[in-house]
């Protein structure tokens, strides 16, 4: 469960010796926050990080096409779909580190050890309190007929949507969750379209009753002033899915050691350094995540969307119905 309370001492990230060298960093996170993240571990190492940027599947075909000559050390992204992808593409390496095997729960890592998570986000349901009493209390219950015209998420290409229904698959099977895909797109107030804050700013246009979006985009609504959204963000109310069953499905943001990395060490120190309670804190003070790391503090405004219980599946387990999610998004007509 995801609490408010703790206090842990920030310790800073100690190595036992400055390295030297470099790091070529291929990462598909947008966030300028991230800024600090890299150079607080250059100036901690000393190791000098290159970074290529790019949307993941462009990074992903990057590395493909280069191949052995793949100048990548680590593949950083956003998503378990997009991790396994590049895992069965063979673009990762197993790797051996007592550091995180130890520090990220072992839900949240690769069943080969060839990628971590090192943030998550909640997948919840937000809600009109003026036009919606009782919000759907688990995920199943968002096809429910009752919430017929109501529902704005996105388009089944989304990656969070993808792992949600693989999720779904893990938990229930595949006919529960052929059943709920087709449910919810009967529930749709309109086709889906546009990124989570679309959804939370359907909720304040009167479009949508219920929206589906990740937790952090809300958060970053409290934070900063984003537009058509944050000015009224007291309309909106917050669900936490399933919190008598499986709990709150959480997305990853995580990486791994590139397959052919040519600074692996550097690398593996990379990934050991984002375990580490000074970047935990940062992902939660920076860009309003869910740190992967236990009894890590939260920001405040991440603090302030309340306690809950979170999905602890095993994300290899939810990596391998990704396939399976496609293809009922497809069968059910979810655009």
């Amino acid at each position: 469960m995801f609490k408010t309370t703790t206090a842990i001492a920030l310790a800073l990230f100690a190595t036992s010796a400055i390295a030297e060298g470099e790091l070529n960093l291929y990462s598909s996170r947008h966030y300028d926050t991230d800024e600090r993240l890299y150079s607080d571990f250059e100036d901690a190492t000393g190791i000098r990080i290159n970074r290529i940027e790019g949307k993941a599947d462009e990074l992903i075909a990057r590395m493909q096409a280069e191949g052995a000559n793949s100048p990548a050390d680590i593949l950083l992204t956003v998503d378990t779909s997009r991790l396994a992808r590049a895992k069965e593409a063979g673009l990762l390496q197993a790797i051996d580190s007592a550091v995180l095997e130890d520090r990220i729960p072992a839900n949240l890592q690769d069943n080969d050890n060839q990628w971590f998570g090192f943030s998550q986000r909640a997948r919840l349901y937000f809600y009109d309190k003026a036009s919606v009493s009782t919000p759907p209390a688990t995920y199943l219950d968002l096809a429910d007929p009752a919430y017929k015209g109501q529902v704005c998420i996105r388009s089944s290409t989304n990656t969070y949507n993808q792992t949600l229904l693989a999720s779904i698959i893990t938990h229930h099977g595949e006919d529960v969750a052929r059943d709920w895909a087709q449910g919810v797109v009967a529930n749709m107030a309109r086709e889906p379209q546009g990124g989570d804050t679309d959804q939370l700013r359907g909720i304040v246009s009167g479009e949508c009753g219920i929206a589906v979006s990740n937790s952090y985009y809300f958060a970053r609504a409290l934070r900063s002033d984003v537009k058509g959204l944050s000015a009224e963000i007291d309309k909106i109310g917050i669900a936490f899915p399933s919190q008598d069953a499986e709990g709150a499905h959480m997305n990853l943001s995580g990486g791994g050691v590139a397959a052919h990395a040519p600074n692996r060490d550097n690398a593996v120190k990379f990934l050991e350094y984002l375990a580490s309670d000074q970047a935990q804190v940062y992902f939660s003070n920076g860009n309003d995540e869910y740190p992967a790391v236990a009894g890590v503090d939260l920001a405040e405004n991440v603090a302030a969307l309340g306690e809950f219980k979170a999905d602890e599946v095993n994300l290899s387990e939810v990596a391998a119905n990704i396939p399976m999610a496609q293809k009922i998004f497809n069968e059910v007509g979810w655009k």
